[in-house]
């Protein structure tokens, strides 16, 4: 008895100290995760070591406890299973969370995603290797699939403590995540007085005001799918008469305008063009002018329209007079207009005083800044990390769209006259993809533009404004939105990347529902997260832990590729990379290509570098003798980069 009574106190004294480490253990985890404050309220499961050869008595007194623990973790599985039944969509009851909630943990070396393995390399400074023949779901047939899922579990599942070397410890490859899909419509529905919310307004009285840091918070809070900051111009002191049509003349006359032919309608309807029937689908046909000539068509509509003036009174007067509430319809084909789009104004000699004016914004929504992912990119992306202007009349219309990626978007109305904007929050864009789908419509390359009708019989809401001269709109990740000119004016836009883990989690989203569309991305996700790693220091767990997983995904391949050239006797030849060249893509399927470039060895000779992917460069040469591999990137390099990005301390709030 003395012993089994000396026993059983070593065991609680045991048992005390380690319940008081996994006190300290939740405590930290519920300052960073407080949603997860609910697992404070179970007791703990203990886990036990035999010390030894065990007497039969001390093996009855393990054979209690032991009961004792089953008995708490089957408490546990019901109370988790009350929670599933209460909220299906809990996203935090993740199988990796269900573990640790049942007092369960992953050994080193379990079969589930190579965990242990894994994590045994990373720390022993190794870099660790998936199988060849070990595809993720969604990876792609075959063991030579090139373009592997980021989304393939990790953070961008859910989000967990941080483990050795900066990568959550029960995230790589363990949990799976289903490839990228349109979501349904989010639960419970609006009510119908919801559905036209006013849009968030920020007015601004003085350069202080566009410079006050809680407007770049408001302005990236996912709870703002868009805002409009009235004044900005003024508030500035921003010479908008910089791009205004008369400067743009005499500044570059010849200068490339592309131009849409489109039909002018109401802003809120799209007819076909007998006026006949509403449709989705937003026809224009496409060609180029010049600046001088496409200035020319502006003046000359705007004369046109004070003669068409008091006609067009008298036929809206008549229409408003008419009492037919079924479909609408119109006496004649609607007038064609031309649209002056994409206007690049990326040259810095050619458009220096205009790019410099610009930089009087604030730094959240410049074309370049530090806290702007676009600018870190390292090559130019027309449109999205350099202005582009637009000259419009009465009725251009740019169709329904997401950004490229996600990526936010900012929009400045040079005047003189107004444009109306619809936007749609981003959870919104998988039930508008239905309707594009419905009607026939490809959405991500589609012309399309929304019947209000559609939208708000399935609950959809939409936020509705006028945005004057000098106005700036910000439309925040993932944004759905149409634009229509009301009067003649000019707009200039870009794309920003804010430093933040929802715009980096949406714009991988969009990066891998691009591969499964057969879409070009046109933000290189893996190359920018590259340059992410060697170039900024992040406080945000979340974001990095999302970076970090990118990087060991992408490694992981790169390794991989590389001994299976080397077993099939392909070694790859060095090539390196210049500066600002741009990322690679695969000329066949359009596909980012990293580090290892498949060039057909005729293209090699030439230095004309037709680059395939693994894949394509296969199925036109199974054994590689028609392709050669170039190597961008040391894999001691990629693996430095990846060491020396760290989780830095939360910076001072300014």
């Amino acid at each position: 008895m003395p012993a089994e009574s000396q026993l059983a106190g070593e065991l609680l004294r045991h048992h005390e100290a380690k319940r008081d480490r996994q006190q300290e253990v939740r405590m930290r985890r519920k300052e960073a995760h407080p949603f997860q404050v609910r697992s404070e309220f179970l007791p703990p499961v203990e886990e036990f070591q035999y010390p030894g050869p065990l007497s039969l008595r001390e093996v009855e007194i393990y054979r209690r406890i032991f009961a004792a623990a089953i008995i708490q973790t089957l408490l546990r599985l019901l109370w988790i299973r009350e929670l599933r039944e209460k909220d299906p969509e809990n996203q935090i009851l993740d199988p990796s969370f269900l573990c640790r909630e049942a007092g369960l943990s992953l050994r080193e070396g379990e079969e589930l995603g190579h965990q242990g393995e894994d994590q045994a390399s990373l720390s022993n400074g190794r870099l660790p290797l998936r199988r060849s023949w070990d595809v993720p779901p969604g990876g792609g047939p075959g063991p030579w699939r090139d373009c592997v899922s980021l989304l393939d579990g990790g953070p961008f599942c859910d989000h967990r403590n941080l483990g050795k070397n900066g990568v959550s410890t029960s995230s790589v490859l363990l949990d799976r995540c289903p490839p990228p899909r349109p979501p349904g419509p989010p639960s419970p529905p609006l009510p119908k007085d919801k559905l036209n919310p006013p849009t968030p307004s920020i007015y601004l009285e003085n350069k202080r005001d566009a410079f006050f840091p809680p407007l770049h918070q408001f302005c990236t809070s996912p709870a703002n799918p868009v805002t409009v900051i009235r004044g900005l111009a003024g508030a500035l002191k921003l010479d908008l008469g910089l791009f205004s049509t008369k400067t743009l003349v005499e500044a570059n006359p010849e200068h490339l305008v592309e131009v849409r032919t489109q039909l002018a309608q109401p802003t809120d309807e799209n007819w076909d063009p007998s006026g006949t029937r509403k449709l989705w689908r937003c026809e224009s046909s496409r060609s180029h002018t010049t600046i001088l000539k496409y200035a020319q068509y502006q003046a000359s509509s705007f004369q046109e329209s004070l003669k068409e003036e008091n006609e067009k009174k008298k036929e809206v007067e008549a229409e408003s007079g008419s009492s037919d509430s079924g479909v609408r319809r119109r006496k004649g084909p609607f007038k064609h207009i031309k649209f002056g789009t994409n206007i690049d104004l990326s040259d810095e000699k050619k458009w220096k005083q205009q790019l410099q004016e610009l930089t009087k914004l604030p730094a959240f929504a410049r074309v370049v800044s530090a806290g702007n992912l676009l600018s870190h990119v390292g090559h130019t992306i027309l449109g999205m990390n350099t202005v582009q202007l637009y000259m419009k009349v009465p009725g251009s219309r740019t169709p329904g769209h997401q950004e490229n990626n996600n990526f936010c978007s900012v929009n400045i109305n040079i005047g003189p006259g107004d444009c109306e904007w619809f936007a749609v929050p981003e959870a919104y864009w998988g039930v508008i993809n239905h309707f594009c789908e419905k009607n026939n419509i490809n959405f991500l390359m589609g012309s399309w533009w929304p019947d209000l009708e559609d939208l708000y019989r399935s609950n959809i809401p939409v936020y509705r404004f006028i945005q004057r001269p000098g106005d700036l709109v910000w439309l925040n990740t993932g944004t759905v939105h149409w634009v229509q000119a009301v009067g003649w004016c000019n707009n200039i836009a870009w794309n920003v990347g804010p430093l933040t883990a929802h715009q980096y989690r949406l714009a991988v989203e969009r990066y891998e529902w691009n591969k499964l569309q057969s879409i070009k991305s046109i933000v290189p996700m893996v190359h920018l997260s590259w340059n992410m790693a060697r170039n900024i220091k992040v406080s945000d767990h979340r974001l990095f832990e999302m970076i970090k997983y990118c990087l060991l995904r992408t490694l992981k391949q790169v390794q991989s590729q590389r001994e299976m050239l080397l077993a099939a006797g392909k070694e790859p030849l060095w090539h390196g990379r210049t500066q600002n060249e741009p990322a690679h893509y695969c000329s066949v399927c359009e596909v980012e290509v990293f580090d290892l470039l498949f060039v057909t060895s005729e293209s090699n000779s030439r230095k004309s570098y037709v680059v395939h992917c693994q894949d394509c460069a296969r199925r036109a040469s199974a054994d590689l003798q028609n392709f050669v591999v170039l190597e961008q990137y040391r894999m001691e390099d990629l693996m430095q980069v990846y060491d020396q990005f760290t989780l830095v301390g939360a910076l001072p709030s300014s």
